[in-house]
This record gives structure tokens, C-alpha cells and sequence, in this order.
């Protein structure tokens, strides 16, 4: 099954490593050497293909959401990274931000992780908002793909970025962000995706006292000639607006995963939060197969980097299978007693017929449902299926002998069919093809 997490995370990092050694270089300075690949050393002095503060912290979030959210853990995560150079690309910490490391002293010293961050009008750099996308898969996991018209997302969301920095314009900043990367995980025009991530997310804050003074901040992004703006007119400091605002101007205004990343590092100045905050959002549109296999090679640890992908992916997929396994009773019974009533043909009020049509019992539509929360189901189910079987005549046989990328496909064929075909589920739950699926998902996790 294609891993999303990959995507996003890695155009994090690939975003990251091409801005380190020319942060702090002026747009002007980039100008005349623009950045066209990665480099070796340069501010850091560091290697070519080596991520920064961003990505480590970005990374360390990947570590801990694994085994569920503990805002805790978290911190003690992070600290392993500030203090023993964990999550880094050789074992040395390098490039850490002010109100990180002050957030960090105050959770050494006994602050609660949700008080550690700062809450002043100058705690508003891009630190949360660099390392935060991991929530997303999180977020879409436990509350699906609509999570951002619910309150306790936010509420996470809030939390994650207080850790570091606790100021409302940092966290609605984030809430914008995971928004937009929200709505382009799911659909195949940019703009209407920035379009609707940034209407969520300021629909929700507009109603929320105590960060509706702050959206003014904000009103730049709402301008429908946003995009439009000169490269002048668009800031690449540490603030959090600027990286906000420049990641979305850059992610608007190109067409590949490399123009865009490319576009944001040679704005300068904080040129490695801005490539990593582009680079996220382009990854996630355009999938990790646009970027540029020359650059991942370079990157270091690379399999380190993606074996955290995996981990966190496999582990979500296996709350997936826990979600889904409490309804197996239900379907061993209901494979022998029946899913539904039909309800019979009939006329309505005006004389128009009615054919028959099924009505699925509570426990089984609850069932449907944990199944379109998870990440199992598959956007491209058709294509999938289409090009590795003949056809699902054999449908069992398919189903035992499937991949996690196959099984999702069919699994999502099987839900989505009943549009076009009423008793479709009937059919499937008296064959036992969602025992079948089920079972085979649990050996495909180990579980």
C-alpha cells in the first residue's frame, strides 16, 4: 500500500537538506548563485544531503505518534534530540531555535509539557510549525478525513504546537497547515485544496474566542490573488506567518515537487524551514515518486528516515485492524442470520415506483463507517485492481494471496460497490469475504 507518510515526510527532509547550507544567504545572494541541487557543506559546513532541526524534531514526533499521542513522550523525544544528538543525521545536534531550546530547559525543569512552550508576541517563530506534519496522519487516523471541522483535532493540534511554542498565532498558523495538507492528501487541484484547508481552518477560528484577534495575521492568505503576489511582496524570515505564507505562495505559483521546493530555499534567509514546509506540502500533492530520486540518494540515513515512514504507517494500520476486528462477531453471525431487510417494491405518495432496496442493520453500518476512517481504503482501488487481476471472479484466492496495497483496493471495491449495485454488501458478508479480508489483514500486520 502506497505510504502516504513517506511522501510528506520525505519532501519534508529532501526540503530541508537542499536549504542548510544556504541559510541565512540573502535573495539577492541566491539570485546570483540560485540553488539548482543539493550542496556540501555551506553555513553548517556540514555534508551534502544533511537535515536539520526541522526534520530531527519532525522526526522524533514520527517516533513517538507510532505508539499513540503522549505530549510527554514527546518532549522526552525531543530532548533526546537537544541533548544526546538522537534523530539527527550524524549524532550531533546543530541549529536550534531560541524558543526551542527555552521550551525544552522549562520541561527539563519540571514545566508540564503543555506549559513548556512560550506565550509571548516574540515566541512566534516557525518552530512548531516546521515539525508538526506528522499530526496529520494522526489526526486523519483517529478522526478521519473531515478532522478539521472538529474541536478536539484542534485541540491536539494546539497541544502539539504548545510544546514549543504556546502563543495562538503559532497554533492557528499550524491548525492552518495541517488544514491545507489535509485537503491535499485528497484531491487533484491545488488551489481548491488550499482553497478549502485554509476555509476550514479559518471557519473554525473565526468562531473561537482568543484567536479571532489574531486572524488578522492571516488576511493575506484569504485574498483570492494571493498567488499573485511578487516574490518581493513575500517574506522567508523565521517567522511563522512568513513560512506559512511563502511555503503556500511557492507550493501556488509551480508545478513540480522540484520548482517548488527550489522556489522556496532561494527565497533565503531561513532557507531550510521554508524548503521543509514547501517541500511537506508538495510532497504530499505530488508523491514521493516526484521527487527527485538524485536528491533522496543523497540524502543521509535515508533508510533510517523511511524506516520511522514505516513504522508509524504499520503502526496506524494496525489500529486500523483494531478498529475493525471488534465488528468479527458480528459478521460470523450475521453471515449465517443475514445483514439487512429489504424493504419491498412499492409506489410513493405521487405514484412513482420504488424499486427494492436494503436496509443494513446498525452494527454492520458501523462497520462501514471505522472502515472509511481508516487508512486502508484506496483512492485509486480501480486502477489497482484492474491491473493486477484479471478480474475479481476468484475473489477469495485474490484476497488471501493479497499485498496491504491489493487488499485495501479490494476492501474499498467491495464498500464502494453498493452505489452501483444494491445487496452488494449482502452478498459479500453471506460468502465471508470481510472475514476473509480481516483475516488476512491481521496476518499481513502480524497481529
Amino acid at each position: 500500500m502506497a505510504n502516504k507518510i513517506l511522501s510528506g515526510i520525505m519532501g519534508l527532509v529532501v526540503g530541508d537538506a537542499l536549504g542548510v547550507p544556504v541559510e541565512f544567504q540573502s535573495r539577492e545572494s541566491l539570485k546570483r548563485n540560485p540553488v539548482k541541487e543539493m550542496r556540501a557543506y555551506g553555513t553548517y559546513n556540514q555534508p551534502a544531503g544533511t537535515w536539520s532541526d526541522d526534520s530531527s524534531m519532525t522526526l522524533a514526533l514520527v517516533d513517538s505518534l507510532k505508539d499513540g499521542l503522549s505530549y510527554d513522550d514527546i518532549m522526552d523525544k525531543f530532548l533526546h534530540w537537544y541533548e544526546a544528538g538522537g534523530y539527527t543525521p550524524h549524532g550531533v545536534t546543530f541549529d536550534v531555535g531560541i524558543a526551542t531550546s527555552q521550551a525544552l530547559a522549562r520541561y527539563r525543569a519540571g514545566a508540564s509539557p503543555l506549559e513548556a512552550g512560550g506565550t509571548g508576541e516574540r515566541d512566534n517563530g516557525n518552530g512548531s510549525l516546521m515539525r508538526i506534519l506528522p499530526l496529520l496522519y494522526y489526526l486523519q487516523e483517529n478522526f478521519g478525513e473531515d478532522f478539521s471541522s472538529k474541536d478536539e483535532a484542534y485541540e491536539i493540534i494546539h497541544d502539539v504546537s504548545s510544546l514549543t511554542h504556546r502563543h495562538k498565532r503559532s497554533q492557528i498558523a499550524c491548525g492552518i497547515y495541517l488544514s491545507i495538507a489535509n485537503e491535499l492528501s485528497a484531491t487533484e487541484c491545488i488551489s481548491k485544496a488550499v482553497e478549502s484547508g485554509l476555509f476550514s481552518a479559518l471557519s473554525y477560528y473565526k468562531k473561537k474566542p482568543g484567536f479571532t484577534e489574531e486572524l488578522d495575521h492571516f488576511s493575506r492568505l484569504e485574498d483570492k490573488n494571493f498567488k499573485d503576489l511578487s516574490e518581493e511582496e513575500i517574506g522567508s524570515s523565521g517567522y511563522v506567518v512568513d513560512t506559512l505564507e511563502a511555503s503556500i505562495w511557492c507550493l501556488l505559483t509551480t508545478s513540480t515537487y522540484e520548482k517548488c521546493v527550489l522556489k522556496a530555499v532561494n527565497l533565503g534567509n531561513d532557507t531550510d524551514t521554508t524548503g521543509a514546509v514547501a517541500g511537506s506540502l508538495a510532497g504530499i500533492y505530488y508523491g514521493y515518486e516526484a521527487i527527485p530520486e538524485d536528491w533522496l540518494k543523497t540524502i543521509v540515513r535515508r533508510d533510517y528516515v523511511e524506516g520511522l515512514c514505516d513504522e508509524l504507517f504499520l503502526g496506524l494500520r494496525k489500529k486500523d485492524y483494531e478498529r475493525l476486528i471488534k465488528h468479527r462477531a458480528y459478521l460470523e453471525r450475521a453471515s449465517r442470520e443475514g445483514v439487512c431487510s429489504w424493504k419491498e417494491s412499492r409506489k410513493d405518495e405521487r405514484g412513482a415506483f420504488i424499486v427494492p432496496y436494503p436496509v443494513y442493520d446498525k452494527e454492520f453500518m458501523d462497520f462501514i463507517n471505522d472502515f472509511y476512517c481508516s487508512g486502508l481504503k484506496s483512492q485509486d482501488y480501480v486502477t489497482i485492481v484492474s491491473s493486477r487481476t484479471d478480474s475479481l471472479a476468484d475473489i477469495e484466492n485474490h484476497i488471501v494471496e493479497a499485498d496491504l496495497e491489493l487488499l485495501g483496493a479490494i476492501f474499498t471495491t467491495l464498500i464502494r460497490q453498493e452505489r452501483f449495485d444494491d445487496g452488494i454488501w449482502e452478498i459479500a458478508v453471506k460468502e465471508g469475504l470481510f472475514l476473509i479480508i480481516l483475516d488476512r489483514l491481521g496476518k499481513l500486520l502480524g497481529v
